[in-house]
C-alpha cells in the first residue's frame, strides 16, 4: 500500500488501471474462447474418426462382396 497518504479509502489516493485491467480481462476471454474452441475441435475430430470408420466397412463390404460373387462363378465352373 504504497500510495496510501494517512488514513481513509485506498480508491482516493491510488490510481485504477482501466488499460491494464482490460487487458486482463480481454485474456480471460481469449483463454475461453480458446478453450470453446478446443472441445469443438476434439468433437469434429471424434466425428471424423467415425467417419472414417464407416467408409473403411463400407469399402470393405463392396470388395467382399465382389470376392463373394467371385468364389461363388468359380464354383458354379
Amino acid at each position: 500500500m504504497s500510495g496510501l497518504r494517512g488514513s481513509g479509502s485506498r480508491f482516493l489516493y491510488d490510481p485504477f488501471d482501466a488499460a491494464n485491467a482490460r487487458i486482463d480481462a480481454n485474456e480471460r476471454v481469449l483463454a475461453e474462447r480458446w478453450d470453446g474452441l478446443e472441445f469443438r475441435l476434439k468433437g469434429i475430430e471424434v466425428m471424423l474418426e467415425r467417419l472414417e470408420k464407416r467408409l473403411w466397412l463400407a469399402a470393405m463390404g463392396v470388395v467382399a462382396t465382389i470376392l463373394a460373387q467371385g468364389v461363388k462363378y468359380l464354383i458354379s465352373l
